[in-house]
């Protein structure tokens, strides 16, 4: 689904990226851990054309994103959707209105089939009997929820998460992983995820992949990340001040 070959990318003397390689099969969950400033949002912003590399490529259904124009992005962005770190919903839009907003700005749907569509996302979520609220009247959970119901409101192949516990309790962050999960399995389309979450991200995962120093040092099942020899992956998924990985 999609292909990462040898991305570069370097703003000023900070290297960010060098040399990030990854494929992410159809149908699967790819999280991404790592320390932050390790570059895990800069690599999602370039699977969405954000970001072009200053080397390397990116494939979206074999098609390379890096060298599209800029009507041939917009036409393959619709193959995405996006669930932002704290949702990012409209304040001064009902929840209805926020997860309506995409099909209104990018379809030919009647009213009626945008709301009945909206119902449907709303379902898929766990919510029901909310639209009329406004973001403010919502718990950190629901609105997270409210984000996924947008993010899926064109039924895309692909969907993209931007940290999708952060501020949350670990009872609602579960619930969330939980819900990110049960999501997939049911439609089958291509998750991938960004996250400091590491018990999150090994329940949820099919593959994890690491990210440190602008390189994936590792990648593999859950089971492997797990059972990985390699001392960054063991000091990071254990949380501690000691070992390779500089801090501060």
């Amino acid at each position: 689904m999609i292909q990462v070959l040898d991305v570069h990318k370097q703003f000023g003397e900070q290297k960010v990226l060098d040399g990030v390689s990854l494929r992410i099969p159809r149908g699967e969950i790819l999280v991404i851990i790592g320390g932050s400033g390790t570059g895990k949002t800069v690599l999602l912003k370039h699977l969405i054309g954000l970001l072009r590399p200053d080397k390397g490529h990116i494939f979206v259904e074999g098609v390379d994103i890096c060298h599209l124009r800029s009507w041939e992005l917009k036409e393959t962005r619709k193959k995405f959707g996006m669930l932002f770190q704290g949702a990012a919903l409209f304040d001064s839009l009902t929840v209805a209105e926020n997860v309506a907003f995409p099909m209104r700005e990018h379809t030919r749907l009647k009213e009626e089939e945008i709301m009945a569509r909206v119902g449907n996302r709303l379902e898929e979520v766990g919510l029901h009997g909310i639209e009329d609220k406004y973001p403010s009247e919502l718990s950190g959970g629901m609105r997270k929820r409210v984000g996924l119901a947008r993010a899926l409101a064109l039924e895309p192949e692909i969907v993209l998460f931007d940290e999708p516990t952060t501020g949350l309790d670990p009872i609602m962050s579960d619930v969330i992983n939980d819900l990110i999960s049960a999501t997939q399995k049911k439609l089958g389309i291509t998750f991938f995820i960004i996250s400091h979450d590491v018990k999150g991200a090994l329940k949820i995962a099919h593959r994890v992949a690491m990210l440190y120093e602008g390189r994936i040092v590792e990648e593999g099942t859950p089971e492997e990340i797990e059972s990985s020899p390699n001392p960054i992956v063991q000091q990071f998924l254990a949380g501690s001040s000691e070992g390779p990985i500089r801090v501060g």
